[in-house]
């Protein structure tokens, strides 16, 4: 355990005139209402007493990554009944994969269900944060959307849950601007546009592309896709969990679907009237999806055995057409790209108006796409589904001790404290920053342990006087060692163009915990004081002040059991 050297000068040592367990006052401001805040506001609310707790999100609604993506056939690639919190479930899923418009109603009414939304500004935006050693505080600079005014904001501490897909761009290809038809970005689907009888191409093959052009191909008079890199498209969730003998098998067997994956209103009704059945569903679903970081462990028997099954369906799916084999069955390992279901997406490929482009672009031009031939491929609308900016870079100043992270992060590999937290920036939380699990199933699950975790760490300087805390930089430097050395390991560094990897085809894997989904969960269990390092409230700079004197607040409430320790819990560590 470590403590930050401050410059102050230390004053003669006075008790703190209050009991043991006295949580001081302290300001929170999150960033972004989409899953992980909404999670965030009940999580303070159960764990935390004298604090102030304000989100700011950009939309006009929360939602998040669910409010935003609009593009037809968006979904979830997580089983519906898995991708909830677990503190509310739903039972009227749909599909056994939700589609977005109803995981965007699910969080809404949590919000208004809970009552969280005087927690939650929307269209507000924070442009800036910096850090004040003196006072332990962050000044904001916070803009309103509405009217474009900007003001100041402060507080003890700042969660930011804006998430690593959130910042979308447009594709690195000259000229992108100068098409004079209708130039769409999945994460931006425009309510109006009509795709209905154009000519379209769709640039791109990672989770948005191939759930959005099965969804529009039937509609559309001619359809390019263009395919940079080849994916693995697995087998539906369902076959796979079957073929594959997991957890999930059986109770699979009880379970009614129609032919595209929509529970029956029996099934619904099923899964109210019996919560054993219910319960015992989501978790040998969740059991099972648990268990695929054995499959990307790089020249293991399961990772062979689910590569030669998953090239038999894509073959099987192709038609054997060479070509498209050629083009879609990746040589690189399984894992390497996000592994993705994507029901009807191999089979629209064959499709007669349907045309796979895998030359270079070599720009865009006013009537559409030139080829690295020269060939000009004549469009009426361009849609990228081309993904986010994954450099973990922050949209705006935040400025620490050693400067803005905006910076350390262009110049050099991003590296977070368990993805949660940066060395040099005190009191800065944050939800699926650097090496974070976004690729580890249901990120509603995630973002409780995490917001657990984080709670924990605000809990601890509201009770024991700590004004600022942040992760060492030898303890960061350390777990950046571990993750390079286990990464080469697993199929996420093999060599492929992937979003792991900011993009590239080799490099540091920066997106992705070094571990499986429970490894993750277990890591956060514990706090690991000595990674950290604490400026103290005293004005002594005694790190012992929250004794206080010499009373305990569990002897002094009048809620509450105080004489906890005589109770069989007590005697769990």
């Amino acid at each position: 355990m470590g403590d930050f050297i401050s410059s102050e000068v230390k004053a003669p040592y006075t008790i703190r005139d209050e009991p043991l367990g006295t949580a001081k006052h302290v300001r929170i401001v999150g960033i972004g209402a989409g899953a992980s805040g909404i999670n965030l506001i009940r999580t303070l609310r159960r764990h935390l007493s004298n604090y102030e707790h304000i989100i700011y999100e950009k939309n006009e609604k929360v939602g998040g990554t669910w409010f935003e993506n609009r593009y037809p056939g968006c979904r979830c690639d997580v089983p519906s009944h898995n991708y909830q919190f677990s503190w509310r479930p739903n039972h009227e899923w749909s599909n056994f994969f939700a589609p977005a418009p109803e995981i965007e109603q699910y969080l809404t009414r949590i919000v208004e269900e809970e009552n969280m939304a005087d927690t939650i500004k929307t269209r507000h935006k924070v442009v800036g944060a910096w850090w004040d050693e003196g006072r332990g505080m962050w000044d904001l600079s916070v803009q309103n959307l509405e009217t474009g005014e900007e003001f100041r904001d402060q507080a003890n501490f700042i969660v930011d849950a804006s998430g690593p897909l959130n910042n979308w761009k447009w594709p690195d290809i000259p000229n992108i601007k100068s098409f004079q038809g209708d130039l769409v970005h999945t994460a931006s689907w425009p309510k109006d546009f009509d795709y209905t009888n154009k000519t379209v191409a769709i640039i791109g093959n990672g989770s948005s592309g191939i759930q959005l052009l099965p969804a529009v191909q039937s509609d559309v008079k001619k359809l390019y896709h263009f395919v940079r890199t080849p994916t693995w498209v697995i087998p539906p969730r369902i076959v796979s969990m079957m073929t594959m003998g997991g957890p999930a098998k059986d109770v699979l067997g009880e379970i009614e679907l129609d032919e595209k994956e929509n529970f029956t209103q029996r099934q619904i009704e099923k899964f109210k009237a019996d919560p054993a059945f219910y319960r015992r569903f989501v978790k040998a679903i969740e059991q099972d999806s648990n268990g695929t970081f054995a499959i990307i462990q790089n020249n293991s028997p399961i990772q062979a055995f689910a590569t030669g099954k998953v090239v038999q369906y894509m073959t099987a799916m192709l038609g054997g057409d060479e070509r498209l084999c050629k083009a879609l069955i990746p040589q690189f390992p399984l894992g390497c790209r996000r592994i993705t279901p994507a029901p009807g997406y191999l089979e629209a490929l064959r499709s007669s108006n349907t045309e796979v482009i895998t030359e270079g672009i070599a720009e865009v031009v006013p009537e559409g796409i030139r080829l690295e031939s020269g060939e000009i491929i004549k469009l009426d609308a361009i849609i990228c589904a081309t993904g986010f900016d994954n450099s973990f870079a922050p949209r705006f100043p935040i400025v620490g001790r050693d400067g803005n992270v905006q910076d350390m992060f262009k110049n050099d590999t991003p590296r977070a404290y368990m993805s949660c937290a940066l060395p040099g920036v005190p009191n800065y939380f944050t939800f699926l920053g650097p090496n974070g699990p976004i690729g580890h199933g249901s990120i509603f699950t995630l973002s409780e342990h995490i917001a657990r975790y984080i709670t924990r760490i605000i809990l601890k300087c509201q009770t024991e006087s700590i004004r600022a805390v942040a992760p060492s930089a030898a303890a960061v430097a350390d777990y950046a060692e571990h993750i390079a050395a286990l990464m080469p390991r697993t199929s996420w560094s093999g060599s492929c163009k992937s979003w792991f990897k900011n993009g590239a085809q080799d490099g540091p894997v920066t997106a992705l915990h070094p571990g499986s989904r429970v490894h993750f969960f277990h890591m956060l269990e514990q706090f690991r004081g000595e990674d950290w390092e604490f400026v103290y409230d005293c004005p002594a700079g005694n790190r012992f002040w929250y004794l206080g004197n010499g009373f305990s607040c569990r002897e002094l409430s009048k809620e509450g059991d105080q004489t906890w320790y005589l109770e069989e819990e007590a005697d769990r560590l």
